[in-house]
């Protein structure tokens, strides 16, 4: 397996030593109060306390029991014990937990989900015994989860931008080289200019070794699928709603997906899949997360658009030589969806004082570094993302792209205090319009309002 970058040729240290930092200055920090103070023996009766985290990632829970086993080392009175639950489940079971007392000391949260928890008094606040560790935290991250001057989670992860990951041999099988996959723009309607889509009809073959821009091609007997187009907020359709020029959400939390904008969007998406046949059948991907990636993986998707948190699933499960090149770009050019992941302190906690021990190991470079050090994610701990950079180029990975990404103009995460409730509201409406069988500018319409209704309570 190997991987390789289409990106004009450029030192890779280079590359990866300023693209991973997203625009903060990556200083080396010191260790954390947590790691520099004299831990006692024991608790107050002499016995060891447990501090618990629940997340939703495998790969960065492996690295967590790393970090915690060199936290517990230099505060042998704390054992910190993870709960991995999966992210289709995840923010359900949460609520359900939080509001029945039964939640982790800390757990994480991103900022679709985080409003009712700081508004319900359910976190602590990340006050004066972090602050010499603030310098080390993306300030993006630390915009996104405060609220009135008051910041409600310790920055863990960054996802930088979106980007594509693409199988070299299905690119070269179909006569084109990974340059040609590098400035690619798509269009309202697929119509005049568009460039992305000529390229997935190439890239697509059917059962019978047809491609997608040639006579005979049945796209109802799938081969090799040209693109992962599918009902993924942040790996899809966030992406095609910022580029056309369009807002999924106003700063209040009305959703106005259903514009000019988002219905070139949506449209052209839904193309995709049931017009062009380029992408698998929504009866696949709709209530399946993980079948695009998994069809990657296995040889049947030629491009596969995601963010560096698939990259180490990508690495460890491809055993066909690999890329990474930029998403298309739209009317208002590349735009995508940037998103960072929290740990929270459970204001219900027991024991705050080791809690607050912990989230500071969490917060420091040293604490982080193990993250960076698998792999796993990009580190929202700056001093910690150099572990990161130095793991992918050992691996002759070079992820730049995503960081890249993450400076041009982004498209905000959705939010706001009844997020659940809204995206149970307009789902319905989306897996009709993706499936094909309600029109686009009807199944928005109906969404929006659906939503609208939600949101507000």
């Amino acid at each position: 397996m190997s991987a390789r970058s289409a990106a004009p040729a450029i030192s890779r240290r280079t590359v990866l030593g300023s693209a991973v930092g997203l625009g903060a200055a990556a200083t080396v920090a010191g260790c954390s109060p947590a790691a520099q103070q004299e831990a006692p023996t024991g608790g107050a009766s002499g016995t060891t306390r447990t501090v618990t985290v629940r997340l939703w990632d495998e790969q960065v829970e492996k690295a967590y029991r790393a970090s915690f086993d060199a936290f517990t080392a230099k505060n042998p009175d704390i054992r910190v014990e993870t709960t991995l639950v999966a992210y289709a489940d995840y923010f359900t079971k949460l609520r359900t937990d939080v509001a029945g007392g039964n939640a982790e000391d800390l757990f994480w949260v991103n900022g679709s989900y985080i409003q009712p928890y700081i508004d319900n008094g359910n976190l602590m606040e990340i006050g004066a015994d972090f602050d010499a560790q603030r310098g080390e935290w993306i300030q993006p991250a630390v915009e996104q989860y405060t609220r009135d001057g008051v910041l409600w989670g310790v920055p863990q992860l960054t996802d930088g931008g979106i980007a594509i990951y693409y199988n070299a041999e299905l690119v070269e099988a179909a006569g084109l080289t990974p340059q040609d996959l590098t400035d690619l723009t798509w269009v309202p309607g697929g119509g005049s200019g568009d460039t992305f889509l000529p390229v997935l009809q190439q890239l697509t073959e059917d059962a019978s070794g047809r491609r997608g821009d040639e006579s005979g091609f049945d796209g109802t007997k799938p081969g090799t699928w040209g693109y992962s187009a599918a009902q993924d907020l942040q790996g899809i359709y966030y992406n095609f709603v910022g580029s056309a020029g369009g807002a999924f959400q106003q700063p209040d939390g009305t959703f106005v997906f259903d514009s000019p904008e988002g219905r070139d969007a949506f449209g052209y998406v839904v193309d995709l899949i049931n017009t062009h046949r380029v992408a698998p059948a929504a009866s696949n991907t709709n209530d399946n997360g993980d079948f695009t990636r998994d069809q990657f993986l296995q040889g049947k998707i030629a491009l596969f658009q995601s963010g560096i948190y698939n990259l180490k699933n990508v690495a460890d499960g491809a055993d066909f030589e690999w890329g990474i090149v930029p998403i298309p770009a739209g009317p208002a050019g590349r735009v995508s969806v940037v998103n960072n992941i929290v740990v929270a302190g459970n204001a219900a906690t027991a024991d705050r004082e080791a809690t607050t021990r912990v989230l500071q190991w969490l917060g420091s470079a040293e604490g982080a570094s193990y993250i960076g050090a698998e792999g796993a994610a990009l580190p929202a701990v700056t001093g910690a993302q150099q572990a990161f950079s130095d793991y992918w180029a050992e691996q002759d990975v070079d992820p730049g792209q995503f960081a890249e990404q993450g400076q041009l103009p982004s498209i905000s995460a959705p939010t706001g205090q009844n997020y659940g409730a809204a995206l149970t509201a307009w789902k319905p409406f989306f897996d009709e319009m993706f499936l094909g069988r309600t029109p686009v500018d009807e199944a928005l319409a109906e969404a929006q309002a659906a939503a609208n209704e939600a949101i507000n309570g």
